[in-house]
């Protein structure tokens, strides 16, 4: 195993890593929408959902990988009234259409409005 880490993703709030390598595998923690230099959150569903993947997206990176590479995703969202909005960001970045998870939870980190995992695969 493998504890993966890059700048250009938020640092981890808590008591995680960013992502694991094991094998061929990448599994990333959930990416609120944090901007990876200073902290700031996006107002509105459409900007965080877009942090929120560029964040998965720069794991992946660090990683030598990229969303045509991720099988499953885990998609948290504070309103299921935003899934549209969510959906449409979400469909630019995971063109591949990965199996998914999509909840509504009650709150997340930092009461932002989405959060994402992801799982890919060399």
């Amino acid at each position: 195993m493998q504890a993966l880490f890059t700048e250009n993703a938020p640092a981890a709030i808590g008591p995680y890593s960013q992502g694991y390598r094991i094998n061929n595998f990448i599994f990333t923690s959930g990416q609120i929408p944090a901007d990876p230099v200073d902290g700031s959150i996006p107002e509105g569903i459409s900007a965080q959902a877009e942090q929120s993947c560029k964040n998965v997206g720069a794991i992946l990176e660090a990683s030598g990988l990229g969303f045509e590479h991720v099988f499953k995703t885990t998609c948290f969202l504070a309103d299921m009234a935003d899934f549209s909005a969510f959906n449409e960001v979400y469909a630019k970045y995971f063109t591949s259409k990965p199996a998914r998870s999509c909840v509504a939870v009650r709150t997340l980190p930092k009461n932002v409005l989405c959060e994402i995992e992801a799982i890919a695969v060399k």
